[in-house]
Order: structure tokens, then C-alpha cells, then sequence
């Protein structure tokens, strides 16, 4: 199975799998982390409260996708809240992330700008930091579909993957190396969406 999807109740499982196989990858559903044997990559869609993603994971998962995340270091990505679960903390809630990113979570900045409404919901452009696997630097302007109260901020420019602005520039997607994060929803984004998770498909294993 080229992708695992981890769905411990805290995503919108479904059209992250089906986007997959919009892809031509195989992507299996797994509900039990002794289902996480033998995978190849990993996504970690999520959406809702910090804390109840953290306690879902809290339920078995932990320790096995560390092994997977750290030691064996196969490609993982995180989507939404799974691209926060993926950092230190929130101060949207209480309990520690997985501290896989060297980054917190914060509430948006929109800098003030008359408005802006939170949460931030729609298409914006992405902007890749540097050349890097998931988002192309020479293809032209890309969108993605965005719908968030709160945002990563990163301890290094170098886990910075692309920005995005929504009355100030904000991280919409992390990297440590075989570790990514997208605060965007790849899986509504349509074409752009679509390219990037044939990227991922592509990442060794």
C-alpha cells in the first residue's frame, strides 16, 4: 500500500483517501495503531481542537508512529490540525504535542487589518520558501484551500516550507526531513492539491 491514513476520529477521512487515488496512489484507512505495521508513508489528517487531536493520538498511537516518524523515518504528513499535532504545543489548549517540528501553535495575526475574520477560510497562494519536494517553485502561482483559526511558528527559518498571507504572512507548511505539515487542505485544492500528493507518492520509502 503506497499511503496509510490515520483516522482515530479527528478527520475528514474519506476525501483525503479518495484525493490519493485521484493521484493513482493506494491509500488504506486504518482506525487501530497495530494497523500502522508495514507502513510505507503516513498521513495525518486532523481538524478541530488541539487538545482532542492530542488525546485521540493519546489512545494507542503515540509510541508506534514515533517508531515510524523517527526511527524508521518514512515520509509523514500532516494535514490542518495534523500539521499542528506535529509541533510542541498549542495555545489553543493544554497538553503537549508530538514535538516533531521545533514550532508552536499560534492564533493568526491578520496584523489588524479591517476585515479579516477569524477563522481564515478560502483559497490563498502559497508561497514555497525554497525548492522542496511537495510545492513547486517554477509552475506558476499555486492555491490552496485553507480553513484555520491558528498557525505554526517555526524556532528556524529552515523548517519554514511556504507562507501564505492573510493580512500578514503566516507558515502554511513545515518540514523536518522525511516530517512535512501543510496547514491547507490538499485534498479540496482541486489540481494543486491533487500535484501534491502525487509528490508525496513519489518520496522514497
Amino acid at each position: 500500500m503506497d499511503v496509510t491514513i490515520i483516522d482515530c476520529g479527528i478527520g475528514n477521512i474519506k476525501s483525503v483517501q479518495r484525493m490519493f487515488e485521484a493521484a493513482d496512489g493506494e491509500a488504506e484507512i486504518v482506525n487501530r495503531p497495530e494497523q500502522l505495521a508495514g507502513a510505507r508513508r503516513l498521513v495525518l489528517p486532523g481538524v478541530g481542537a488541539f487538545d482532542a487531536g492530542m488525546s485521540a493520538l493519546g489512545e494507542g498511537w503515540i509510541e508506534p508512529l514515533r517508531d515510524l516518524a523517527l526511527e524508521r523515518k518514512i515520509p509523514v504528513l500532516g494535514i490542518c490540525l495534523g500539521m499542528q499535532l506535529l509541533c510542541r504545543r498549542s495555545e489553543e489548549g493544554e497538553l503537549p504535542g508530538l514535538g516533531w517540528i521545533e514550532a508552536d501553535v499560534r492564533q493568526i495575526d491578520t496584523g489588524g487589518e479591517a476585515g479579516l475574520k477569524l477563522p481564515h477560510m478560502g483559497w490563498a497562494v502559497v508561497n514555497p520558501t525554497g525548492p522542496n519536494p511537495l510545492i513547486p517553485t517554477d509552475e506558476g502561482e499555486q492555491r490552496f484551500y485553507h480553513v484555520h483559526r491558528y498557525r505554526a511558528v517555526c524556532d528556524r527559518d529552515e523548517n519554514v516550507l511556504a507562507t501564505a498571507d492573510y493580512g500578514r504572512p503566516f507558515t502554511t507548511a513545515v518540514h523536518h526531513e522525511n516530517i512535512f505539515g501543510v496547514q491547507f487542505h490538499p485534498e479540496k485544492s482541486h489540481r494543486f492539491g491533487l500535484a501534491l500528493m502525487r509528490r508525496f507518492l513519489s518520496l522514497p520509502c
